[in-house]
């Protein structure tokens, strides 16, 4: 029932992610009366990989985690993660309440041995042909080292397990010197300097972010939510100004496809939605988390998200290299 567009959205999106993904079954959790209407124009209320749980209210997107707390029995957002915390579902996705997800998800899936606060991490694109992940993307806004230690860890549990190797990891910076930066990164550059477990390489600066010169790159969640959402907003810009001066009239439309199609296509990779949803690590279960104004594409790009996490079972991936670690730092 979450985001700008609640199951207008939700719905067609989970109906195409089950094209894509022959294994997944999914639940869907809210209103029944709307969800059932939105199947019916899908023409799929006899799906037999789609079930509804009824929910008798929502989250407000304006509700704030504390109150969402108190008052979120029966809600849909609640009833999912109950869901994944009781085993019926292997994972959430959710374009609803960003501060209410993470405070339910952290209450009911509980935090995995050896992590203090739980990250949102989302994919970048790069100059080169593979990505690059960045955490935390807001769920703390305060940090102290040793947490953003535990994020490095994982951001490189996540990307080994999407790229095969293991990944450079680098703390953002506002210069690549040693010299440079708070006492938080220059404390956090010597954790990660002495750990074996992660492939650390030093800093970046913020102009690095797309260069693909790291695999991983961690920051606290304030900084980490101003880029990212910097980076959306420059993006957009740039596509719109590109549409308003040569897409808007039909015969350079023409032209410019016959000369830069493949250059549009290219263009297209910068598109937001491309990298919707943003997994919430460090839970004992998966959480995946959708822009609240993604359409059907980016939302069904979460979905799928959440099936990658699930098959490649993240959460004990990241816990057995938490021990590794943990283990290492005691010797």
């Amino acid at each position: 029932m979450g985001g700008d567009f609640g199951p207008q959205i939700t719905v067609p999106a989970s109906v195409q992610a089950l094209l894509y993904f022959p294994s997944l079954k999914v639940v869907l959790v809210g209103d029944h009366t709307e969800i059932t209407r939105q199947l019916t124009l899908l023409g799929q209320n006899n799906a037999s990989r789609i079930s509804i749980v009824h929910a008798e209210s929502s989250i407000a997107n304006d509700t704030r985690p504390s109150q969402a707390l108190r008052a979120s029995k029966g809600t849909s957002m609640r009833v999912a993660l109950e869901l994944v915390a009781e085993g019926k579902a292997d994972a959430c996705v959710s374009a609803g309440n960003t501060g209410a997800l993470m405070a339910l998800s952290r209450m009911l899936l509980k935090l995995l041995p050896g992590i203090d606060r739980p990250a949102l991490v989302s994919e970048l694109p790069t100059i080169g042909s593979h990505k690059s992940w960045l955490l935390d993307l807001g769920a703390n806004v305060s940090v102290d080292a040793d947490t953003l230690f535990q994020f490095a860890v994982m951001g490189s549990v996540l990307a080994e397990e999407q790229l095969g190797y293991k990944p450079s990891v680098a703390l953002l910076n506002i210069g690549e010197e040693e010299i440079k930066g708070n006492d938080l990164v220059k404390r956090c550059s010597e954790m990660l300097q002495q750990c074996s477990a992660v492939n650390y390489i030093g800093y970046v600066e913020g102009d690095q972010l797309y260069t693909g010169k790291a695999d991983v790159i961690v920051c606290d969640g304030f900084v980490g939510n101003v880029s990212l959402k910097t980076s959306e907003g420059v993006a957009r810009l740039f596509l719109e100004s590109l549409k308003m001066h040569i897409l808007v009239n039909p015969i350079k439309k023409l032209v410019a496809k016959w000369l830069f199609g493949s250059l549009f296509k290219a263009l297209n990779n910068l598109n937001p939605d491309q990298y919707n949803g943003a997994s919430l690590l460090g839970l004992r279960g998966i959480v995946v988390k959708s822009h609240g104004r993604a359409d059907i594409s980016a939302f069904q790009h979460a979905i799928g998200e959440a099936v990658h996490e699930v098959e490649r079972q993240l959460p004990r991936k990241i816990c057995d290299r938490l021990e590794a670690v943990l283990l290492e730092r005691q010797y």
